[in-house]
Parts: structure tokens; sequence; C-alpha cells
């Protein structure tokens, strides 16, 4: 089972994320950092439009029928799929389908197998491994053995070298890989946009979703919002949404009007300059969309602050007003809009979190407080969601490359940058590959759910 597209242009070339990983990539740099033991991350392959999916086989694991129809939407794709592999050949991905396992004994066939091949996978590689959702298991041996695969694909994300990385698709109990949203996570996942994405789950719970006509394009035609889109992630958002086809309303104080006009212009987009706490905020977004674009379809709540205090030394100033930007502001404007006739043609919402929000961090009660309910928000909004076919997620980042990050200690910035599977930083580009791949028809499967870009960090679940 072999197909490969003539038109596939070679994949992006891996950059470096901060001056030490490019020094420890030179050769010098090899032979000091092998001579001191010192850990050596590796340039990870980002998304470029246009570039190949991948650029070498991919491998399907299984005998069930998921696992056949993965494989036929993967030739559909023009990629080389093999079902079977010899030799020493390297490996772009390996899919591997444990849909079906029922007891721990069965995953051991499986499992061996993806053993044989792991020192096959190439730079940058890709495992992704497939099971039905753990949670809808009412039998103990059917469940502890969905469990074990989510076991499994943690271990081997912090196993995996060269940028490669591992990832899981949990399908809801009868859905099908013939499901839209089944495609658009698989392609997320063997994709760059995913580069620094390792050791998580997506959930596809339901058909919804459609697939776009080009790939490098699926938000053509639709309106987003970007709160917080002056500078950092957000103007980076803003930019990766421009490029796969959104028209971008860029958000952000009044203070920070002369960079949201920069952002807005080089994205061929508005700017709304904006207190996101103010009680008509929702209504003046709603406005704004409606005047300049006659649609809303994407809103992304990116804008935050941070107040970091102990909590013996937390003032109410520093309490409220950082959960009055990360939490309240959402919720306010979350209700107005879902009220609104303009933003209730499959919707979506994608929520910025942190990874403080799932293991805390000194200093940070506040924001942790905040980033936590985020997340909350999210999975109790997914129901009135569905029921207009939209959906709302969070992304919770991690140790990420911005002008914040740059200002911290030097010792304190680099042990941040290591403390993850991949050995450094991401960068914005990353948290906004992830926010539009939430954000686009194809995710339209999954909802509720919060997934952190964290390189697999060594904190948190």
């Amino acid at each position: 089972m072999t197909q490969r597209s003539p038109q596939s242009r070679p994949a992006a070339q891996p950059r470096p994320t901060d001056a030490y990983t490019a020094l420890v990539n030179t050769e010098l740099g090899r032979r000091i950092g092998r001579a001191l033991g010192l850990p050596r991350p590796a340039p990870l392959r980002r998304h470029t439009p246009g570039a190949a999916l991948a650029d070498g086989p991919v491998l399907v694991l299984g005998e069930t029928s998921v696992a056949e129809d993965i494989a036929q939407l993967l030739l559909r794709w023009g990629l080389d799929v093999r079902r079977h592999i010899g030799g020493e050949e390297r490996l772009s991905g390996v899919v591997a389908c444990f849909d079906a396992v029922s007891a721990p004994g069965d995953l051991q066939e499986t499992v061996l197998r993806l053993a044989g091949v792991q020192r096959q996978i190439a730079p940058s590689g890709r495992v992704i491994t497939v099971l039905r959702d753990p949670q809808e298991a009412r039998d103990p041996s059917v469940r502890a053995a969905r469990r074990a695969v989510e076991g499994l694909t943690r271990s081997l994300g912090r196993e995996m070298r060269a940028g490669a990385t591992a990832n899981g698709v949990v399908l809801q109990e009868s859905l099908d890989a013939a499901a839209p949203g089944v495609a658009g996570v698989l392609r997320f996942l063997l994709s760059g946009r995913s580069a620094f994405v390792s050791g998580q789950f997506l959930s596809v719970d339901s058909v919804n979703g459609t697939l776009p006509e080009d790939w490098d394009r699926p938000l053509a035609g639709q309106v987003a919002v970007v709160t917080g889109a002056a500078r950092g992630i957000g103007a980076a958002i803003a930019r990766t949404l421009r490029r796969d086809g959104a028209q971008v309303i860029a958000v952000d104080v009044p203070a920070a009007g002369e960079a949201l006009a920069s952002v807005a212009n080089e994205v061929g987009g508005t700017a709304l300059q904006l207190d996101i706490t103010a009680e008509d905020a929702g209504d003046r977004i709603l406005e704004h969309a409606e005047q300049r674009h006659g649609r809303l379809d994407v809103v992304i709540h990116n804008a935050g602050i941070t107040r970091d205090k102990l909590l013996a030394h937390m003032d109410a100033s520093r309490w409220s007003s950082v959960i009055a930007v990360n939490l309240e502001a959402q919720l306010r404007i979350n209700r107005r809009l879902l009220a609104s006739e303009l933003f209730s043609h499959a919707p979506r919402i994608v929520s910025l979190a942190s990874t403080s929000g799932i293991a805390g961090n000194r200093g940070q009660t506040n924001y942790a407080a905040s980033k936590a309910g985020v997340m909350g928000m999210v999975a109790a909004s997914a129901p009135e969601l569905e029921s207009r076919h939209g959906t709302i997620n969070a992304v919770a980042p991690g140790f990420i490359e911005t002008e914040m990050t740059a200002k911290m200690p030097t010792i304190a910035r680099e042990v941040a940058r290591r403390l993850n599977s991949l050995s450094q930083g991401g960068l914005p580009e990353d948290v906004a590959e992830t926010v539009a791949f939430l954000a686009s028809p194809a995710a339209g499967g999954t909802s509720g759910m919060t997934l952190r870009v964290c390189g697999q960090n060594l904190i948190g679940a």
C-alpha cells in the first residue's frame, strides 16, 4: 500500500528556538555537548504552507476497521502508507490503533510492533495512538486496557528523540474513522502545526465538522476576533488565522492602540480598541463584526494579565484584576455572543488557559485560579455550543519564548526551557497553530477540552 503525491513540496526546515539549541546542533556544539553530557534539543519541524505533510513513509499498525480506514485516508492525502515495514527505512510517522482492545493482554502485539520500529522514526517524526474513550467503558478490564494506552503514549513521548512526538486520538465509543473530526485531528498531529505538542490526547466525540477544500486555507471566508492581539502570542494568532484564510478583528486595550493598528494592518484586518472587562464588550464586538464584515465565526480569548504575588501578600486589587480580565470577561462576552444570531452558525471559541492552571505555580494563585477557571468554563459550555454545531476549547501553553519570558533571569529561563520532553521553549506560533486548528471547521468533533502546548512539560498531567 504505497502512494506518493507528485505535488508534495519538501517539509519545512527545522528552526531552533534559542541560542543554546542552535549551538549544540552545530558540529562543534555536538562534540562539546557529547563530551560534557549536555542535552541536545533538536530544531523542530514547523508548518510552512505548501510543505509536505510527511516527508517519508507512515506506518499504520493494527488490524481493525479503524486502522484500515485511517490507512485509506492517509493514502487519499498522497502519503506513502505502509501496513508492514522491513529493514531500516526511516519513518515520518506511526499510527498505532488500539481501538479494539478489551483486556490488557490485547495491547502486546501492537505494542511490540511499535517497539520494533521506534528507532526508525525520523527526526521530528510522529507517533499517534488511537483508542476508544476510557470513560465510556463500564467493564473494568476494558477501561484498564484503554487507560493503559494513555500511560503508554505519555511515556513514549518522554522517550522520543530528535524532536519527535507521541500523542493520542480518543474516539467516542460508536464513532468510526470516517468522521470529519478524525481526519482533522490526524492531520494536525502528523503535521508541523503540532511541533510543540507531545504526550497529549485529542478527543473526537461527534460527527460534526467539515473538511476544507484547501488544507492550507481551512479558515477561508471566516471572520475571527482575537483579543490581546497587539503583541506576543495574540499577534501570532492573528497572523496565523489570516494565513489560514480568516478575516481578523484584532482587539486590545486603547493603550496598545499603535501596536494594535500595526498588527491589524499587517494581517489586512480591522482593529477594535476595547477594554474586555467593560459591561458592553460583547455588544461592541458584535457591532464591529456586523458593520465591518457582516458575520462572526470565531472568537479567540487570548487577552490576559499577571499580577504575581505569594498568597500571604496578595491584596484585593491583584486578585480581582486577574480574575476580571482572565476569566470573568470571557464568561460575560460568551454569554452575549451566544445570545446573538450573528454568532449562531457553527461558532468556534478558543480560550487561552495555562499549564499554571493545571499544576499550579508559586506566586500565581490568582493567575492559576483564573486559568483553571477557564478550563472549567470551556468544559461546561461545550453542550451549549454543540446544540448549534459549534465548539469551545482551551489551549494551555507551557514555556513559550515571548518578551515576558525573555526578561526572566538567565538561569531560571534556561531551566524552564529544558523542563519538557523536547528540552526547549516553544514559540508563539506553536500556540497559534493549535488555536487555529481548534478554530477550524475540521476540528468540529472536538469540544470542551484543554490541549496543552508545552512540549510535554514535566509538571502537571
